[in-house]
C-alpha cells in the first residue's frame, strides 16, 4: 500500500523515450544545441525536489486573459478562444499551485518581440503573453486568440503549425516542463520537422489539444482542452497492520 509522497520525496526516473531526442538532424538547430556525450542521470537533491512557491497576488488580475491584458485601444484582432484542462503527475495526481505560463504568435503569426521580422501583421491590442496557477485539482485556464502559422528558416517552405508556448513550473525542479499545444485538425501538424522528431504518433496526440464542444461560450469564443502530465513524486511503501494486531 502506497502513502501520499513526502515534500522532500525523489522523483520518478524521467522516462527518456516519451522525449524527442536532443539531436534531430531535421529541426536544424538541434544539431547546434544537442549534447555530444551521454547524459548522466543523478539522484534528486534539494535542487531537484524544491521549487518556488507562488501565490495568487503575486500575479495580475489580467494575466491569465490574454484578450484584455495587451489590450491599448480595443480588442486583439482574431478568433477568440477558451484554453483549459488539468496539471497532473505521471501517477494521476492534481498537481496544485502549479505556475503555468503561455506565450503565443498573434492571429497572422507574428510575435511580438524586435526581432520578429515577419511579414505578418503587429497587433498593437496583442501582448502575446500571459500566466495562472492551477487550482487545488490542477485545474487551469486563460483566454486567448488563435495563434496564426508562420514560415521558419529550417528548410525551404517550412511552415510551423499554430501553437501555443507553455512552460510549467510544479512541486520541484525536476517537474519543471516547457512545451507546446498545437491544435486538432491543422495540417501543418504532419510536416512540422519538430513535431517528426517526437518518438511516437501516441505522444505527438498529447501535444494536441482537443475542441471541447461543452466548453463553447456561445456567441462568443470556441474551447480547446489540453491536460499536461508532470513527473510524480515517489510514494512511500509501508505495510498493512495484520488484522486484529493494535497499531
Amino acid at each position: 500500500m502506497a502513502a501520499a509522497p513526502a515534500a522532500d520525496a525523489e522523483f520518478l526516473m524521467r522516462d527518456t523515450t516519451s522525449h524527442p531526442p536532443a539531436y534531430a538532424p531535421g529541426y536544424k538547430t538541434s544539431v547546434l544545441r544537442s549534447p555530444r556525450n551521454s547524459l548522466i542521470s543523478l539522484q534528486n537533491s534539494l535542487s531537484e525536489v524544491t521549487a518556488p512557491v507562488f501565490r495568487a497576488d503575486e500575479l495580475g488580475a489580467l494575466d491569465h486573459d490574454l484578450l484584455m491584458n495587451g489590450a491599448k485601444g480595443g480588442l486583439p484582432i482574431g478568433e477568440r478562444l477558451i484554453v483549459h484542462g488539468h496539471v497532473r503527475d505521471q501517477l494521476g495526481r492534481p498537481v496544485k499551485n502549479a505556475l503555468v505560463e503561455v506565450w503565443q504568435c498573434n492571429a497572422s503569426g507574428r510575435y511580438r518581440h524586435k526581432k520578429d521580422q515577419y511579414i505578418g501583421a503587429i497587433d498593437p491590442n496583442f501582448g502575446g503573453c500571459g500566466r495562472m496557477l492551477t487550482d487545488e485539482n490542477g485545474y487551469y485556464y486563460f483566454r486567448t486568440i488563435k495563434p496564426g502559422p508562420y514560415p521558419w528558416r529550417n528548410r525551404i517552405n517550412d511552415w510551423r503549425p499554430a501553437h501555443i508556448h507553455f512552460a510549467l513550473s510544479g512541486d520541484g525542479w525536476a517537474q519543471r516542463l516547457i512545451t507546446q499545444m498545437y491544435f486538432e485538425g491543422d495540417p501543418l501538424i504532419a510536416s512540422c520537422p519538430i513535431l517528426r522528431s517526437v518518438p511516437s504518433e501516441e505522444q505527438i496526440r498529447g501535444l494536441i489539444a482537443l475542441q471541447d464542444l461543452a466548453a463553447f461560450i456561445p456567441l462568443d469564443s470556441r474551447a480547446y482542452r489540453f491536460d499536461i502530465v508532470l513527473r510524480g513524486r515517489r510514494a512511500t511503501l509501508f505495510e498493512n497492520l495484520v488484522q486484529g494486531n493494535v497499531a
